[in-house]
């Protein structure tokens, strides 16, 4: 490569990194923003995630949340609304990154690769709301059945949680469903790009049931509730995935098939 060769290739990177630079600084104000008001209405949004709480507790019972530090509920404010801004900043950010990305595709790929940007956000709201509605009510009953009531020869034992361990809790638990449930969308990518095949996905079923359990676990409280709650649609949405790479093969296959026709006629 010549000196004049090395020099010519240095405007298209420089204008690749510019452009790269404003798609982040673009992302990042859209993060900044939505924490704000994210942060202004933390409140309100915290007593919203306290609602599978109180759901498992019953109606006659009084919440009661601690904090025992004086800074813990500041930063815990900050926390959720650092979550909220990412989730809220999702389409943006995903946006920022397809236009980054779309010069260097074929139109084909383009509109190949839109289903799945999409999809991508529906399937994480669908593993939050799962979390939200079934499995942490389930695990907050769970774990107040441990409580013990004062009597003779008794001490009472009350669940008192604390802000920031219980928005640990459901943060963790939202976003390891949420991560889960791109499966779909990670496995029909992969087939797209001939990486995995239906058949392999099958042959391997039983050791994606062991990993199931074994994530759920990793990902989970030590509950049998929140395991099976994230280790039994891990394995539906594998099964999904089976089916989506199947749906891919066939479309291939057609597509090849017609090609061949095409080419043998003329």
């Amino acid at each position: 490569m010549t000196h004049d060769d090395i020099e010519a290739s240095k405007a298209p990177l420089i204008e690749h990194l510019i452009e790269l630079r404003q798609r982040l600084m673009r992302a990042l104000i859209a993060i900044f923003i939505a924490f704000i008001v994210c942060f202004y209405f933390a409140t309100d949004i915290y007593n919203l995630l306290i609602v599978p709480y109180e759901r498992a507790a019953g109606a006659e019972r009084e919440i009661k949340l601690i904090y025992t530090a004086p800074q813990e509920y500041f930063f815990t404010q900050m926390k959720l609304a650092l979550f909220g801004a990412l989730f809220i900043a999702f389409p943006i950010i995903a946006n920022q990154i397809y236009k980054f990305v779309a010069p260097g595709l074929y139109q084909n790929e383009r509109s190949a690769f839109l289903p799945f940007l999409v999809a991508t956000p529906v399937l994480f709201a669908l593993g939050s709301m799962l979390v939200y509605f079934v499995v942490m009510p389930l695990a907050l009953t769970f774990f107040l059945s441990m409580e013990q009531a004062a009597g003779e020869g008794r001490a009472a034992i009350e669940l008192l949680p604390k802000v920031n361990e219980y928005l640990g809790l459901i943060m963790t638990l939202i976003f390891a469903f949420g991560l889960v449930f791109q499966l779909p969308v990670v496995m029909t990518l992969l087939g797209r790009a001939g990486l995995v095949s239906s058949d392999t996905l099958k042959t391997k079923r039983k050791y994606a049931i062991v990993i199931a359990f074994v994530v759920a676990a990793v990902l989970t409280p030590p509950d049998p509730v929140s395991q099976l709650g994230l280790a039994l649609p891990t394995l539906l949405l594998y099964e999904i995935s089976i089916q989506a790479v199947r749906l891919i093969e066939r479309a291939r296959a057609a597509r090849e098939a017609q090609e061949a026709a095409a080419d043998a006629a003329e």
